[in-house]
């Protein structure tokens, strides 16, 4: 789960808050995908491409069995809203360089956040690379 400094109780600005979670989900993405274990839940979904995966299992194995051993991530923007029941959705566009190509490739992200306890999951998390 990720845990902010702010209290989800107060629900404080959600653009700060999806600013922490950003940076700590891409920093932990680039270093180990495995960490990312404790931001999903049994009802969290991903929709990777074309490919959806429910449950927290399903989508680390996902996340961990993609084919590249370097990814680094660049942000572009970055865009939060106020959800009901003090959730999140973080919109995140960007760059991202996998392994050693010269070339970046264009993404699109989103996710919807929800709190839990003093924290937050991903209950939703969408990716697609942008082509064109």
């Amino acid at each position: 789960m990720y845990n902010p400094t702010a209290s989800v109780a107060k629900m404080a600005d959600p653009q700060a808050i999806a600013r922490q979670f950003v940076e700590f989900y891409y920093s932990a993405f680039d270093k180990d995908r495995s960490q990312l274990s404790s931001l999903y839940s049994g009802d969290s979904m991903l929709t990777f491409e074309d490919s959806q995966f429910q449950g927290s299992n399903s989508i680390i194995e996902k996340l961990v069995g993609l084919p590249f051993q370097k990814v680094v991530h660049s942000i572009t923007t970055l865009d939060a809203q106020p959800l009901p029941n003090n959730g999140i959705s973080i919109l995140v566009t960007g760059e991202l360089m996998v392994d050693d190509s010269p070339l970046p490739m264009r993404f699109s992200q989103l996710f919807n956040l929800l709190p839990t306890g003093s924290s937050y999951y991903v209950l939703n998390d969408i990716f697609r690379l942008n082509y064109g």
